[in-house]
């Protein structure tokens, strides 16, 4: 079992950067691969990026090619995302989500541990 408590968000002009991180318990979390989801008030939760268990591979959700990063760093058992150049529609609680897969997807479905949530708040 995993525990995935994340940390990092708040409240940001536009065009400014924060860094999320997601800890997680459980010896195993090396064989996870990882996602980050957002969801805004009134919408569906939105894939925004995944990394696989090796770190190799990433994905990233159209919205946010090229501004976000995921990353993980097995020794302290965290994955980041570091989001740039951040817009409003940006705004939205952010989850970590682990997956029992080696590589991660974009289907919510296919994680079955999530954290609890951090609030990303980015002003015009």
């Amino acid at each position: 079992q995993v525990q995935l408590v994340e940390s990092g968000g708040g409240l940001v002009q536009a065009g400014g950067s924060l860094r999320l991180s997601c800890a997680a318990s459980g010896r195993t979390f090396s064989s996870y691969a990882m996602g980050w989801f957002r969801q805004a008030p009134d919408k569906e939760r939105e894939f925004v990026a995944g990394i696989s268990v090796s770190g190799v591979i990433t994905y990233y959700g159209n919205s946010v090619k090229g501004r976000f990063t995921i990353s993980r760093d097995i020794a302290k058992n965290t994955v980041y995302l570091q989001m740039n150049s951040l817009k409003p529609e940006d705004t939205a609680v952010y989850y970590c989500a682990a997956s029992g897969r080696v590589v991660p997807t974009a289907a919510p479905k296919t994680y079955g541990y999530w954290g609890q949530g951090t609030q990303v708040t980015v002003s015009s």
